[in-house]
């Protein structure tokens, strides 16, 4: 699939989405300061019509000076001679003056004004942007007049220079729409749809009624979940004391039926609840409907400092963070993008439902719902409190700054995409059976079996040596050694500390080994401990191994502070 922005044929080439003109068009007054020809192609244009909304792009392509038409049109665009006109936008007295004043450096710079027009290098300094920072290794006079140009503006708008640009552009923008976008109304002045989200983005109304969603999608998982997953159980169980009854009572014998048929059955159990909870979450994304629970929760991102746009790869770290990390590589500013990564893994993710699964069925069975959003809710809250501190730090400490949040039209979801969004989660799902779910069970199994040969004499067992060894430090969580040994196993994933539970605790493991708060305080070391290995992996790549290891390291003391205050303070309660 292509970018937004591609060559084609030796054409610049970018693709804007018609249901968010304002957001993406802002984009394109960036790059018609390059002075550059290039095309624009609209996206998504008959959902536009749908709306009943009317977009005169042919007006809209004299006012940006460069070609817009539909994508569908592409070829015939391309094929024909590129129609560009040298315009830009106006800035405004203050900020075009500063613009000359660097010009009249870069002018000086032969090895430098080639790259860019002088005038698109200029605004890109005022931004203070990388790319353009990178160009200038031996420019000192260029650094420091651009440095001095933005002190003024900031000075004089009391806010950043980039954000001074950023806000003329939106005018450009804005302007521009106006004269070219007629929106859709009906007899009373407004569409079904503006009627609707005056409800679902109200700010009073907004957030309650997401809670609400989220609460009535989990309680469906667990009670339509309910039953085949029971189902699977007592197949599991039935087929593991069958084939006891059947084979000779060996080590291999018990490899396969107490390691690997329990570890994978354990884990399978869960498959039905996580289908039925991404069958909704699928619907709520198709509909239009996450994209309203992104805008409510805007304004919070706002207060901590954060683009708004660090909502989507943190919503999307509710399903897997490296992919969720990954989204985050489409936000401009480096603080914002390096910060919102890091947020992304107190995200609870897909790997972490089964763990909850257990413990909500076995102790919270007539507050499930409640008790599952408040997991989700806590990773949530952790994660503004971490960026709350993190951005009082040098590393990550900036201006304010504005987000274009614009809203999708609604849509009816499909059966294929619908059907397409559930297979992506449980073939990730399934694919850690054999790649991370069978090593986990055949390890924990050999741990378990042997010096002594018997799963029935685990105290005296290698595992038992590794967790009591850890005792001491888990201890005031009120973890034994069976409970630290299954988050061990749960470091490459966290599906993998079901299975080892399958092992250790082969039947009335919730009423022998744990207690409500117990299994709570568990629960919330699961959401917060170690992100899996993959997660880490990606952090590595995208942030560099410092931060990586520091969202290792950060995330188990957390774990270990939460898990605590949950424990100790839950017993003085109960």
């Amino acid at each position: 699939m292509l970018e937004k922005e591609y060559i084609l044929d030796g054409v610049q080439v970018q693709e804007v989405d018609a249901r968010f003109l304002e957001k993406d068009l802002v984009r394109t007054a960036e790059l018609i300061d390059r002075h550059q020809p290039f095309v624009v192609l609209l996206t998504h244009y008959e959902e536009l019509l749908h709306t009943q909304h009317k977009l005169d792009y042919p007006l809209l392509s004299k006012l940006f000076g460069i070609p817009i038409g539909l994508a569908e049109d592409k070829l015939q665009i391309l094929q024909g001679e590129v129609d560009f006109r040298h315009i830009h936008v106006t800035y405004g007295k203050d900020v075009e003056a500063a613009i000359d004043q660097i010009i009249n450096v870069i002018v000086t710079l032969p090895n430098i004004r080639e790259k860019y027009s002088k005038r698109y290098m200029a605004i890109r300094l005022l931004e203070r942007a990388d790319e353009m920072l990178a160009l200038l290794p031996h420019s000192d006079e260029l650094v420091r007049v651009a440095e001095e140009q933005r002190n003024r503006l900031e000075m004089v708008f009391g806010v950043s220079a980039k954000e001074v640009v950023s806000q003329a552009r939106r005018g450009f923008v804005h302007g521009a729409l106006e004269e070219t976008l007629t929106h859709a109304q009906n007899d009373t002045g407004h569409s079904r749809a503006d009627r609707i989200d005056k409800i679902l983005t109200n700010k009073w109304v907004g957030l309650p009624l997401l809670m609400l969603v989220l609460w009535l999608v989990f309680e469906c998982t667990f009670t339509i979940g309910a039953y085949p997953q029971e189902w699977i159980s007592m197949g599991v169980d039935s087929l593991a004391t069958w084939l006891h009854s059947i084979t000779p009572s060996t080590w291999w014998t018990s490899l396969l039926i107490d390691g690997v048929l329990m570890g994978i059955g354990a884990v399978l159990a869960f498959l039905p609840n996580i289908i039925i909870m991404f069958f909704f979450l699928s619907i709520m994304e198709d509909s239009g409907y996450m994209a309203r629970a992104a805008y409510v929760l805007d304004k919070m991102m706002h207060k901590i400092g954060l683009h708004g746009s660090s909502f989507i790869p943190m919503l999307m770290g509710f399903g897997c963070n490296v992919p969720a990390i990954m989204a985050a590589r489409d936000i401009t500013n480096k603080k914002d993008r390096a910060l919102t990564m890091l947020m992304v893994p107190f995200m609870s993710c897909s790997a972490r439902l089964p763990v909850y699964m257990l413990f909500i069925g076995a102790f919270f069975a007539k507050q499930k719902a409640i008790v599952m959003l408040s997991l989700y809710i806590l990773g949530v809250v952790l994660s503004i409190l971490f960026a709350l501190v993190m951005k009082h730090t040098a590393a990550f400490r900036q201006p304010k700054h504005d987000y274009v949040s614009e809203l999708p039209p609604y849509r009816r979801p499909t059966i294929r995409h619908t059907g397409l969004h559930i297979w992506e989660r449980v073939a990730d799902y399934l694919q850690k059976i054999p790649a991370v779910i069978i090593w986990a069970s055949v390890s924990i199994w050999a741990l378990t079996y042997f010096p002594t040969g018997s799963m029935n004499d685990m105290e005296h067992s290698y595992l038992a040596a590794i967790g009591h060894w850890m005792e001491p430090i888990m201890e005031p969580l009120g973890f034994d050694w069976k409970m630290s040994v299954c988050l061990i196993t749960g470091l490459p994933a966290k599906e993998a500390i079901v299975s080892t539970m399958g092992i250790l605790y082969p039947s009335d493991m919730a009423l022998v080994a744990f207690t409500p708060v117990k299994a709570y305080a568990f629960m919330a070391f699961v959401l917060l401990y170690f992100p899996c290995v993959a997660t880490i992996t990606t952090l590595g790549k995208e942030l560099g191994a410092k931060w990586a290891w520091f969202s290792l390291v950060q995330s188990m003391v957390l774990a270990w502070i939460v898990s605590f205050i949950i424990y100790q303070v839950g017993n003085l309660l109960v």
